[in-house]
């Protein structure tokens, strides 16, 4: 759950939590000069880089899950593609070049509004090292994934598509909801 807000950001009076004329939810409206602050879902963008047979993989720096793996994702920035935003958090993470592929999972995590896209990608080269969020990146087979170490259902859920479909010889679109544990 995200603090609640309690100044506007327009007139800097107090807000009050109620649903606006012609609205349906409850929303933080100024009474003073009527203005509505909307909070909606935050996009995680990244990519599931390849070279020949391995993936790669970061481990975290930071928390949340701070020393497990994740694929390089963070969240999108204002004013930027999704694609943008995939290569970015890639360079950022893993000071990796990557050339990417389609959208390959599209995972809604409502109970902490969050949507995860996450593109397949192919490593230009292996020039890639740990970036200030990372401890350290490595590409893994099929066979060493650290699946009791990954940060995030949903890069465990990107790793799982993502092999089931290579062994079918062909990429799909997923896209799906988690809920809570």
């Amino acid at each position: 759950m995200e603090p609640a807000i309690n100044f506007c950001s327009a007139c800097g009076a107090p807000v009050q939590f109620k649903v606006p004329p012609g609205d349906t939810l409850p929303r933080h409206v100024c009474n003073t000069c009527g203005a509505i602050h909307y909070r909606n879902p935050r996009l995680v963008v990244g990519a599931l880089p390849v070279w020949e047979d391995r993936v790669l993989l970061c481990r975290r720096a930071i928390d949340p899950r701070r020393g497990y793996w994740t694929l390089p994702a963070g969240f999108m920035e204002n004013a930027e593609t999704l694609a943008e935003a995939a290569l970015r958090e890639t360079r950022e993470e893993a000071n990796a070049r990557i050339e990417l592929d389609e959208l390959f999972t599209l995972i809604s995590v409502p109970h902490i509004s969050q949507v995860h896209a996450i593109f397949r990608a192919r490593l230009i080269d292996l020039d890639f090292s740990a970036g200030a969020e990372s401890l350290e990146v490595a590409l893994f087979d099929e066979a060493s994934i650290p699946w009791q170490a990954i940060a995030f259902r949903t890069v465990a859920l990107t790793l799982e598509h993502f092999f089931a479909d290579r062994a079918k010889g062909r990429f799909l679109f997923h896209a799906e909801a988690l809920g809570p544990r």
